[in-house]
């Protein structure tokens, strides 16, 4: 047998759920290695293995394919802050643990780059994850802290998300312009929100 053959045999093993899967991961290796600007359908398909076809059959588009992207990556930042969410009852610890995730991975995960691809070419709109993820969170929260409304947590979290985006896409190039580390930007962001969060969301601890 051959090896296009056993390949193709892989291929029709994969369930829907698999095989959309393995196209998130290439694309996602794509974007974070060289941009969002070379998510292209002959890339991603090569990446995964698979036909140009099949990348359309789950995703109908490449646009399609940018925004499951985005929509996974967000559900993947929401799980993460849950899981924080889940493991104190501290309203300020929770709130600057999850800062602190956001801006990892609008960092480091090519996030902010790619809400920044879909803005610019008028998908963003289509993200109504973002705003179910926001919601999500506070309504997992076991009890709401004293003085604090549902509006305030989400503007705290817009305001967080809005940072980190703007850090993630723009804090490494600007650092280096003005002769300072990469992570300034970062650096200085952080104390900034972390505080806000400690006053806006007061510990419940003792």
């Amino acid at each position: 047998m051959s090896i296009e053959s056993s390949t193709e045999g892989s291929r029709r093993r994969r369930s829907p759920e698999a095989a959309r899967e393995n196209v998130l991961r290439a694309a996602e290796g794509i974007l974070v290695e060289s941009g969002p600007q070379n998510l292209k359908l002959v890339e991603v398909a090569a990446r995964a293995g698979v036909v140009n076809a099949t990348v359309l059959h789950h995703f109908g588009s490449i646009t399609g394919l940018q925004t499951a992207l985005m929509t996974r990556m967000i559900e993947q930042l929401v799980s993460r802050i849950l899981a924080i969410s889940a493991a104190t009852a501290d309203h300020g610890e929770m709130a600057g643990a999850s800062t602190l995730a956001l801006f990892d991975a609008f960092e480091a995960r090519g996030v902010a780059r790619l809400a920044a691809w879909l803005e610019m070419t008028g998908e963003a709109r289509r993200l109504t994850v973002v705003r179910e993820a926001v919601r999500e969170v506070i309504s997992t929260r076991r009890e709401v802290p004293e003085g604090v409304s549902p509006e305030q947590l989400e503007d705290f979290i817009l305001l967080c998300i809005s940072v980190a985006l703007g850090v993630g896409l723009f804090g490494p190039t600007l650092g280096v312009l003005l002769d300072k580390p990469e992570s300034r930007a970062r650096e200085l962001a952080l104390p900034l929100l972390l505080a806000l969060a400690q006053s806006a969301l007061p510990s419940t601890q003792g």
